[in-house]
């Protein structure tokens, strides 16, 4: 079996709407390490877009899977629940941030998670429109593509949005676009375009994903919760990708010393398997009537137990610890490398989600150097991700559990990698 053979297979059965970062077919994995078909290994610096924080195959989330697969897989919690589901939810309204009653629902997919809480902040305060970032991204169903700050690929060729959702520029230093810049737009909108009273909800991603690993400043945060309180509206944190010790911290929002009302979460949450969760202030999250929130597979069993075990995980291995050391040592290695390659126009992100920017020499985003550094890595074992409105931005997402001699490995295939690429360059 080759991975020629099934791509060829791929192309004949699946729809070209999913895209594909590769055409390595795997065959099994362990840790930050994958074999394909044909036997090779890869390490794995996408984890799945950081839902593997815990690693390929955890054995404390396998055991869990296993011991609960011999129990029972599915019986809808809505028609006879059990009591692991409650359990996780306990733990959750435990270890968000906000010192206030919380409630929790789980459904199975983050852009699921981002629905639902759209849906809890209009129950609960009788308000149709919602505020989103440009640049973020928060999931493909209609709901989540119209909050969704980049058209291509996630809007080409759907149709008209959804109504009532608006989006202002998300702060950039290096594009040129401040706080000040930010809240002014926010102000605009007020005044020309949108009744702050008709606002349901503010969604942000503390970091944004896709969008390119910018971090909110916490100075946008402090009046984004102003705001909010100001108006009665309600203040939503996507930390779908930005969840479960990626930042150094348990939840990115951990890094600001204000809360949101409503966050969503999903990717590291059950270590691979497809669970999401949305949780709140109880008084929203009670908002919806009985029956109007939750789903078939929402809150599986399997993911269920998963995410008990990467819980423990995280805190028995110290993994927020791990991410900021990884971070660290990453951040230092593009450091050196930037000494001698102009084109990383910028090194960041908290924990273990880093990101390097390329631009041009005269300043303009490059997204074919940074394609092509990705590709090269591929090509010597290193499974990198691009993102960024632009493309022009490489981000690092191996697991935490990343054990150190393949963490070393991997940076001496990254430089190599961009040197190479450097090189080449040079030489045209």
């Amino acid at each position: 079996m080759s991975n020629s053979a099934i791509a060829e297979r791929r192309n004949e059965a699946i729809s070209q709407g999913v895209g594909m970062q590769t055409q390595i077919y795997v065959e099994r994995a362990k840790n930050a390490e994958v074999w394909d078909v044909e036997g090779k290994r890869y390490i794995d610096f996408a984890a799945g877009i950081a839902v593997v924080n815990t690693g390929h195959c955890h054995p404390r989330v396998m055991e869990a899977v296993q011991k609960q697969a011999a129990q029972f897989t599915h019986t809808c919690h809505q028609v006879l629940p059990y009591e692991n589901y409650i359990h996780l939810a306990e733990r959750l309204n435990a270890k968000l941030p906000g010192d206030f009653a919380k409630k929790t629902v789980f459904v199975t997919t983050g852009a699921e998670a981002v629905e639902n809480a759209v849906k809890i902040a209009r129950a609960a305060t009788g308000r149709p429109a919602v505020i989103a970032f440009g640049g973020g991204f928060h999931g493909r169903t209609f709901m989540g593509m119209s909050l969704t700050g980049k058209v291509a690929p996630y809007k080409q060729g759907f149709g008209a949005m959804m109504p009532d959702t608006y989006h202002v520029p998300f702060p950039v230093e290096l594009h040129g676009t401040s706080v000040t810049d930010s809240l002014a737009a926010l102000e605009k909108l007020f005044k020309a375009d949108l009744d702050p009273e008709r606002v349901a909800a503010i969604i942000i991603e503390p970091v944004q994903g896709e969008g390119g690993f910018y971090q909110a400043p916490a100075e946008l945060m402090h009046a984004l919760r102003a705001l909010c309180d100001t108006h009665g509206i309600v203040m939503i944190a996507d930390e779908v990708q930005t969840g479960f010790a990626r930042t150094g911290k348990l939840f990115a929002m951990e890094h600001y010393d204000v809360a949101a009302d409503i966050t969503t979460m999903a990717k590291g949450l059950a270590g691979g398997l497809p669970l999401a969760a949305v949780t709140g202030r109880a008084e929203l999250m009670d908002a919806a009537l009985p029956g109007g929130l939750g789903g078939t597979y929402g809150g599986n069993p399997l993911g269920i137990a998963a995410a008990h075990a990467v819980l423990d995980a995280i805190e028995e291995e110290k993994l927020c610890e791990r991410a900021n050391e990884l971070g660290e040592r990453l951040k230092s290695q593009l450091s050196e490398i930037r000494n001698r390659v102009p084109e990383i126009a910028d090194i960041r992100g908290p924990g273990f989600m880093i990101a390097a920017e390329f631009n041009t020499t005269d300043g303009t985003p490059n997204p074919e150097l940074a394609n092509a550094i990705r590709a090269k890595a591929l090509s010597r074992g290193l499974v990198l991700l691009t993102c960024g409105v632009y493309g022009n931005v490489i981000r690092f997402l191996a697991p935490l559990t990343v054990e150190d001699a393949v963490f070393n490995e991997a940076m001496t295939i990254l430089e190599a990698s961009i040197d190479a690429v450097i090189s080449l360059k040079g030489a045209a």
